[in-house]
């Protein structure tokens, strides 16, 4: 072992110094190797790879700092890892390296400090190219995440294709086309979409977008198939592929076509209801308004329909009902309109008509129609009505006003023996005095703020546990002491005196339930309805936003309540406002839903969170299979759209019950709690159990 010579004789044998033979090593190894001075980050040495890989000479980049060796984009990288190092940690981290004249490479980098004899400190960089180790785990992410993908969807319809032609396919697949993927296998996948689909379609895939839409897809048997389809982009180094993730949506759209007849029609009668009659009434004055045409209302009511139902039954006067309807029908034109308004009253809609002796002739045969014996088990019956009149445009030109005039001569009608009609006459509605002194009260009312809250609890349907408060203005009225809103809120409207109202509630609500959470009670959210009118007129998102401010609560314990009319009226608008609400992080929901008009289809287009099932449709539940066929199809379609559902009007266990069988989420009512003011309701939540 003596007779080894030292590395330095070695050296000086074959004539070579220190330093030499530490360059020839680092140039011959494959990493990339340099080092810098600390704490002036400058080179000192560099290997040819290093000073290759960074576009200089080896000499050339003696003595410049880190920052112009690497540039000014990568330094803003690696200038934290710098700063590691600098005191005292070893630093290794990858990055992307751009090499001059090649393809930019994925390296490892290993950043270690080094104090020299003389008490100088350095960096010692070593650089790993991990390139081919980097590709080879991105393959593997990337085929992991398609399988995550496809694996989580393995109870829809998925279809791969490349280019627009198909190359595989799950089994889902067949059971919804009927074909095997031998049959579809490198078919375009665009044929499978019927037509009118079509061009959608293909500029969605062309695009490579990624949202969800409908479509209708066509069966093996030429069936066409309601769909909702989401497409995904799956990166592969051989080339992208494409899924299409198709779901059947025919329950959904049936029970979408049913709760749009049933919401827009009596369950009895099949007749259109009030709120179908009131629309197609908007677009009958629309289109006389622009041909200067005139038309005509008919407000009938069965004179003496009570004493049927007393002494008969109801069988029997639902079976009258529907007679009468039949007769209706049949004693109009086809382009008429007849309805059932509620109870036994009916109303006509008479467009195009040429003088008011055309609505005389059609109210006479109806009178003389309905006159005709009816049988009920042998009974013969024979009830008359009464009907009222009102014409357009002189009687009004507004649809609630010509209802409300033609309700108006009915009465008349009435009180002039029954039996016969009458037209509209000035001063047969309530004295224009009196809605002048009812504004006047009501102005008195916001100035000296002689308003209240009531809070209505909501709770959970499964196990009764509180969710949150809805909150019920009431009007302390100075002669028939508190009022419900349903006697204000209209003139409150029409007198532009719901701004300062809702400005107010908002304000009261959100102040206390933030005292109540202060207090330590129960947090949960309350619930404020917005009108129609105050969504249009004021700018919503920013008075809350102002609001929410000023009293501390969080957005996420209010919930904004509106009406389907809104999201009908101005949809960019109300798609804004409820973004902006969204934003803000306050809850959304659809009150009275069931009672708008043609609203479904937009449902998906607006960030709502809950459909508030309209009172109507369960108090006559679970006896009525009507209401019940309308209540499962709301729970049946929220549960589809994951919107929560929140009965209304709830009053007895065994509607409270069938909720909780069909799924419901949410209820309130009487049957839970009568609104109470705030005391009462502070103490309500006091005695829940713990």
């Amino acid at each position: 072992m003596s007779d080894i010579p030292h590395a330095d004789t070695l050296a000086d044998l074959q004539g070579w110094t220190p330093e030499s033979l530490l360059r020839m090593v680092a140039d011959s190894v494959p990493a990339l190797l340099a080092c810098y001075t600390l704490p002036d980050l400058r080179c000192v040495f560099a290997n040819a790879g290093y000073a290759e890989a960074h576009g200089f000479a080896v000499q050339a980049m003696l003595g410049r700092t880190a920052q112009e060796i690497v540039g000014e984009d990568a330094w803003k990288d690696v200038q934290s890892h710098a700063r590691r190092v600098a005191a005292g940690e070893r630093v290794q981290y990858t990055r992307r390296l751009e090499m001059p004249g090649h393809d930019s490479r994925m390296v490892e980098v290993t950043l270690t400090p080094h104090v020299l004899a003389g008490g100088q400190r350095v960096i010692l960089v070593l650089v790993n190219d991990i390139t081919h180790h980097w590709l080879s785990e991105q393959a593997v992410l990337l085929s992991e995440e398609r399988m995550r993908k496809f694996s989580l969807a393995t109870d829809e319809a998925i279809v791969f294709h490349r280019d627009g032609r198909v190359v595989d396919m799950n089994d889902a697949v067949t059971r919804l086309l009927g074909y095997t993927l031998p049959e579809v296998q490198g078919r375009g996948i665009l044929g499978f979409v019927s037509e009118e689909y079509r061009a959608q379609a293909e500029d969605y895939v062309m695009a490579g977008r990624e949202h969800s839409y409908e479509a209708t897809v066509l069966h093996k048997d030429g069936r066409r198939i309601p769909v909702e389809i989401i497409g995904k982009n799956m990166p592969e180094p051989g080339g992208d592929y494409r899924i299409a993730v198709l779901r059947d949506i025919t329950a959904r759209k049936q029970a979408q076509a049913r709760l749009e007849f049933l919401s827009q029609h009596d369950s009895l009668t099949q007749l259109p209801n009030r709120r179908h009659l009131m629309g197609q009434l908007g677009q009958t004055l629309d289109t006389a308004q622009r041909r200067h045409a005139r038309a005509a209302v008919l407000f009938l009511d069965l004179d003496h329909f009570k004493t049927v139902n007393d002494s008969l039954g109801h069988q029997a006067g639902d079976l009258l009902l529907c007679e009468m309807a039949r007769r209706m029908q049949g004693a109009v034109r086809p382009s008429d309109l007849v309805a059932r308004v509620g109870g036994d009253q009916f109303a006509v809609v008479l467009p195009d008509i040429h003088n008011r002796g055309d609505a005389a002739a059609v109210a006479d045969q109806l009178l003389a129609d309905m006159r005709q014996v009816f049988h009920v088990d042998g009974t013969p019956l024979s009830l008359s009505p009464s009907i009222g009149i009102s014409v357009f445009p002189e009687d009004g030109r507004a649809p609630d006003e010509l209802m409300r005039r033609a309700d108006a001569a009915m009465h008349a009608a009435k009180h002039s023996g029954r039996g016969n009609r009458q037209f509209y006459a000035p001063g047969m509605e309530v004295r224009a005095t009196e809605i002048l002194q009812q504004e006047r009260l009501l102005r008195d009312a916001i100035f000296e703020g002689a308003f209240e809250l009531h809070y209505q609890p909501q709770v959970r349907v499964d196990d009764g546990r509180l969710v949150g408060f809805e909150a019920l203005v009431r009007w302390k009225h100075p002669e028939r002491g508190l009022v419900g809103p349903a006697d204000f809120i209209g003139i409150a409207e029409s007198r532009g005196l719901i701004t300062p109202i809702g400005r107010w509630v908002m304000h009261e609500a959100c102040r206390q339930m933030k005292a109540w959470h202060d207090a330590g009670l129960q947090r949960v959210p309350v619930a404020v309805n917005l009108s129609a009118l105050e969504f249009r007129q004021r700018d919503v998102a920013r008075e809350i936003a102002s609001v929410l401010q000023q009293t501390g609560l969080e957005a996420r314990f209010l919930e904004i309540e509106i009406t389907e009319s809104v999201l009908m009226q101005d949809a960019d608008q109300a798609r804004e406002t409820l973004g902006a609400l969204r934003a803000l992080g306050v809850g959304i929901s659809i009150d009275d839903f069931g009672t708008g008009y043609s609203s479904l289809a937009y449902l998906k287009r607006y960030p709502i969170d809950k459909l508030k099932i309209d009172r109507s449709f369960v108090m006559d539940t679970p006896g009525s299979d009507d209401d019940v066929a309308i209540v499962t199809a709301i729970v049946q379609l929220g549960r589809s759209l994951q919107l929560r559902t929140v009965a209304e009007g709830v009053e007895t266990p065994e509607q409270l019950a069938l909720l909780r069988q069909l799924g419901c989420d949410l209820a309130q009512g009487y049957g839970i709690s009568r609104p109470m003011d705030g005391a009462r309701a502070r103490r309500w939540m006091q005695d829940l159990p713990t």
